[in-house]
């Protein structure tokens, strides 16, 4: 990078969040055009991401996920259960597809494992997704909206807007809790309503979610078991959810 860009890098270091009409002002010997390109070119390094009228540090949302209850948090919690899901719907990925990835650290464990796939088109609404796989060679598209620091994802109606021009051959989705009667839900009323449309848009949908969400219903339910091809688990639920997976033709692996 060169002086310039590193100088904007700092900023963001020290600042968290720089503005267009500022670097304008302090970098008037080049034009806006290149200024935009430095922002571009941080994006792309996984320094920033770009905003309307500048951009922000990445470094803020992981600080906004290391509270209590944030993504850092969640991350780190049954690491060995998300890996073998991961492992196992990574052998439902082909190449040449349209493939929506959800956001949560259970489908981050999948994302790490595709860097290697060529010739995808991945949406999703995770930043932290769409960091992690825009250097490989797939097309990588971020859903707009809101960005909530304790799950790094966008949602809301711009979201909802640029979903609606998308075809999704396989949605890889993730969820908080589950159980027979309520289905698979969420805790905020946003990410449900965003996952239950890209569920109804997608041909065939895998859900990932590990024992410790089963019996666990959160506030919003965003689909039901029969709106599932295939459910990845870590191990095989009890014979009560398997009987239900069986009515519902739900392949459980």
């Amino acid at each position: 990078m060169n002086q310039r860009q590193l100088q904007i890098k700092r900023m963001l270091d020290d600042h968290s969040e720089v503005f267009l009409k500022q670097l304008k002002k302090i970098f008037s010997d080049v034009s806006e055009m290149t200024i935009r390109r430095d922002l571009i070119l941080l994006e792309d390094k996984g320094y920033a991401v770009r905003t309307h009228g500048g951009a922000v540090s990445i470094n803020r949302f992981k600080k906004a996920g290391e509270d209590e209850t944030g993504y850092t948090v969640r991350q780190a919690e049954n690491v060995e259960k998300k890996a073998i899901i991961a492992r196992k719907a990574s052998h439902f990925i082909e190449k040449d597809r349209s493939v929506y990835l959800d956001a949560g650290s259970t489908v981050m464990g999948l994302a790490n494992l595709l860097t290697d796939m060529k010739g995808c088109t991945f949406i999703t609404s995770a930043v932290n997704t769409a960091l992690k796989l825009a250097s490989t060679d797939n097309s990588v598209i971020l859903l707009g909206g809101t960005i909530s620091p304790n799950t790094l994802a966008c949602s809301g109606p711009e979201a909802m807007q640029m979903l609606e021009i998308m075809n999704i051959d396989l949605a890889v989705m993730g969820a908080s809790g589950f159980s027979a009667d309520k289905g698979f839900s969420v805790s905020n009323m946003h990410d449900a309503k965003l996952k239950t449309r890209i569920i109804e848009k997608a041909r065939k949908t895998i859900m990932l979610a590990d024992s410790t969400k089963i019996e666990k219903d959160k506030a919003y339910t965003f689909c039901r078991l029969k709106d599932v091809d295939i459910w990845v688990c870590d191990t095989l639920p009890d014979d009560k959810v398997l009987d239900k997976c069986k009515k519902d033709n739900v392949l459980v692996v």
